[in-house]
């Protein structure tokens, strides 16, 4: 029989493995405005030193010429890398969610069955009383 208000905690983040706690700080990260002005600014970065080559005419070329093939891969393997994790944190979030509304459940449950022996009791006083 199950101890009343003894339970481990499945949403407990010590239980998470390695992958699952990468996953949702690199999801946090990635959803962040400190994710996306970074990306902005290496974005720019990236621009403006390779039309500054281009501008140059260097005889070698530029590092990524037009338009901007390497960048491209780059910005691809981000989004492919990304995507999957934030799929992983979103699955993580729906668990703990799924998870509190079990509780949740129980509680109510255990709630309602305290309020109905609380009614059993007051109809029993109040019989008392007649």
């Amino acid at each position: 029989m199950k101890k009343e208000g003894v339970h481990k905690h499945p949403i407990n983040r010590h239980n998470w493995s390695v992958g699952q706690k990468i996953a949702d700080k690199l999801a946090t990260f990635s959803g962040s405005w400190g994710f996306i002005l970074f990306l902005i600014f290496f974005i720019i970065i990236w621009v403006i030193f390779n039309v500054y080559e281009i501008l140059k005419m260097t005889g070698g070329g530029t590092f990524d010429p037009y338009p901007f093939i390497f960048l491209n891969l780059v910005l691809g393997i981000v989004t492919a890398t990304l995507s999957p994790i934030i799929l992983m944190a979103q699955n993580r979030a729906g668990q703990r969610d799924r998870i509190r509304a079990e509780y949740d459940y129980e509680i109510n449950k255990k709630a309602e069955r305290e309020i109905e022996e609380i009614k059993k009791q007051l109809d029993r006083i109040e019989r008392k009383l007649k």
